[in-house]
């Protein structure tokens, strides 16, 4: 007889362990075991002993399955994973990382991330096969509304399969978030006033009740234009300005009209690449909404940005609307206080709205759930592409199910309460996506296209760079260490699949946005996967987190509205902001998906270079009279998780 030395884990979550009794077969290249009682309830006895006749071969996949014990109802467990030394010397690592709630039978295979075209033992295909036809059922595409990137089809989160589910934890901390936000911030007594706000000493009292470091910083300085001119940068939308070498036709400027600090002409500044546009061009003609039976007011402003001697951005001028007419003038520094303040505030509130739909809604979130989907409909738990994106999933599918049920519903804090909810959000977001490029999510070609590569003081740039290309070097790592070239990028029908369906489904099959319909290279495969874990992590905080630091004081991020809008808004700023107990910081893996050598060294690497850049940045915020933290390592979720 020979002996395998059984070892299962159970997660750290809670409801996690079961009482039913658990069963397990172990099936090699030459054999199986007999299925096997793993002794205890609720823990297991390490080191199980499976006795074979004779050796079974190389292990090929586990089969686990529970049963209720006499008088006790079927319940739930989440194992993690598997660990089975055989008799010749060798540990096989089982990862499974998922709910188990029934008594059927559970294939699991081997960890080590085999190729597709190495995987020939029919026990493995078949297993791979069995597992991608029950997430084909589990994780259904749907069409939430036509011209948007495609959703995950669910009617609540209970519908949602369980190992995407928030944990007790999350779950528990977003929902007292969500529910006790008003009163957290003491504007319970406000939500319900429909009162329009008489002077800004009000609007103070109200911002008060909670506030940040940033948002003090706001609050004092949101008035001024270099701090106008340096949100374009570092604040929440940092993805709009672009340099400028020829103004557009619709916007008449010209040099007795600016002032250029004493730098001559503006021709002469474009030269040198000193002037910089912002064009609102999407939210041209959009339908403002009504709240509160009020018409509001959205405006497509286009903004021109001056970078000074001293390395300021300051706007010099300003026109509302995309077409030119007498009742749509161009505004100046040089303009009375209150109407270039005004001006400010209109464009401000234009960048609300193109931030929300699309900066973050469309370009994180939406886009996020489309590469999880796929990736969990498409490619096996063994794949290394399964291993290597799973992390940034984490909570994905259940933000994405409460923001389409919580913030862009019919009933949502987004339709009832911003000047572009209603018609004119779904017109925005279809817009978006229709001139969505896949070089605007590649941060490095995105800064070039821009012609933004030597703008001063732009620490979302600077620190996103280094980011994207500690990510790159990672996912090359890994990427080559499975990949040996080219002709096995095409051969993997999994990831061919994945890639296909993304397009189809996110970027409903339109060639302009240059999305890749398929990988014949590992260059593309490798450039692609970083642009995914970037925008799931780095991308999403940087026009995340700072929600409630740049839009807690809400003239900075205004819709010229009542109170209960104010409150409302702040109110949902502040839930969106704020990190849960159980975040898990970028290149932190609780769960451990690979089992070879290099991957996991590589993962070591990559975890060093994310620290040091985390130093990095804290030393340069010391110095900085507005830190900017949105791209520290520590700082940022591996995930679109709130």
């Amino acid at each position: 007889m020979v002996n395998y030395e059984v070892t299962v884990s159970t997660g750290d979550l809670a409801f996690a362990a079961t009482f039913n009794n658990v069963f397990i077969k172990l099936v090699g290249t030459d054999g199986e075991s007999k299925r096997t009682w793993l002794k205890g309830a609720l823990q297991f006895t390490n080191g199980t002993l499976i006795s074979c006749p004779v050796s079974i071969g190389k292990l090929v996949l586990i089969e686990l399955d529970k049963q209720c014990l006499p008088l006790f109802p079927e319940d739930t467990w989440f194992p993690t994973k598997v660990e089975v030394k055989s008799p010749e010397g060798d540990t096989y690592n089982f990862p499974i990382y998922r709910w188990i709630n029934d008594s059927e039978v559970h294939r699991f295979r081997e960890g080590t991330a085999l190729r597709v075209f190495e995987d020939n033992h029919h026990l493995g295909r078949y297993s791979r096969q069995k597992e991608l036809d029950q997430r084909e059922k589990d994780y259904r595409w749907h069409v939430y509304v036509e011209g948007i990137p495609h959703c995950m089809k669910s009617t609540d989160p209970i519908s949602l399969p369980c190992e995407v589910r928030f944990s007790f934890t999350k779950n528990t901390e977003f929902l007292y978030t969500a529910a006790t936000g008003l009163t957290e911030l003491q504007l319970k007594g406000l939500a319900d006033c429909k009162k329009n706000w008489t002077n800004i000493d009000d609007i103070n009292r109200v911002f008060c009740s909670k506030r940040t470091d940033i948002s003090d910083y706001v609050h004092e300085h949101w008035k001024e234009d270099a701090f106008f001119g340096y949100q374009y940068l570092n604040g929440l939308n940092p993805m709009l300005i672009r340099r400028c070498s020829a103004l557009p036709d619709n916007f008449a400027v010209t040099d007795d009209m600016v002032s250029l600090h004493g730098q001559g002409s503006l021709r002469n500044e474009m030269k040198k690449g000193n002037i910089f546009l912002c064009d609102y061009k999407r939210l041209d003609g959009v339908k403002a909404n009504i709240i509160n039976l009020k018409k509001q007011y959205l405006m497509a402003p286009l903004v021109l940005l001056h970078k000074t001697p001293d390395d300021k951005l300051m706007p010099i001028a300003i026109q509302l609307k995309q077409t030119p007419a007498d009742d749509n003038p161009i505004f100046f520094p040089t303009d009375s206080e209150y109407d270039w303040l005004m001006a400010k505030i209109f464009v401000r509130s234009a960048d609300f709205s193109e931030h929300q739909l699309n900066v973050h809604l469309l370009r994180t979130h939406l886009l996020a759930e489309v590469f999880a989907v796929s990736l969990l409909r498409n490619v096996p738990m063994v794949h290394p592409l399964y291993k290597l994106l799973i992390p940034h999933t984490r909570y994905t599918l259940q933000i994405n199910y409460l923001a389409r049920s919580l913030l862009i519903s019919e009933t949502g804090v987004f339709i009832q309460f911003a000047a572009s909810g209603g018609e004119g959000m779904m017109t925005i977001l279809k817009r978006s996506l229709s001139s969505m490029r896949y070089s605007s999510l590649c941060l490095p070609d995105d800064i070039a296209e821009r012609g933004v590569e030597a703008v001063p003081n732009f620490y979302y740039r600077d620190d996103g760079l280094k980011l994207w290309n500690i990510i790159q070097r990672f996912v090359q790592g890994v990427l080559s260490f499975y990949y040996k070239n080219d002709a096995e990028v095409q051969k993997d029908s999994e990831l061919q699949k994945w890639i296909s369906d993304i397009f189809e489904h996110g970027f409903l099959s339109q060639a302009s946005t240059g999305i890749p319909q398929s990988f014949t290279t590992v260059a593309e495969l490798v450039k692609f996967v970083t642009m995914v874990i970037f925008t799931c992590s780095g991308q999403h905080s940087a026009v995340n987190t700072g929600q409630y630091d740049y839009g807690g004081w809400m003239p900075n991020t205004p819709t010229f509205p009542d109170v209960n809008t104010t409150v409302q808004g702040m109110a949902t700023m502040w839930l969106l902001s704020k990190q849960s107990s159980d975040f898990v910081p970028l290149g932190q893996y609780p769960e451990d998906h690979f089992s070879e050598k290099i991957p996991c060294k590589l993962i070591k690497d990559f975890q060093g270079e994310l620290e040091g850049l985390s130093v990095v940045i804290k030393a340069r915020n010391k110095k900085l009279e507005v830190p900017y933290t949105y791209m520290d390592p520590r700082e940022l979720e591996n995930s679109v998780a709130i």
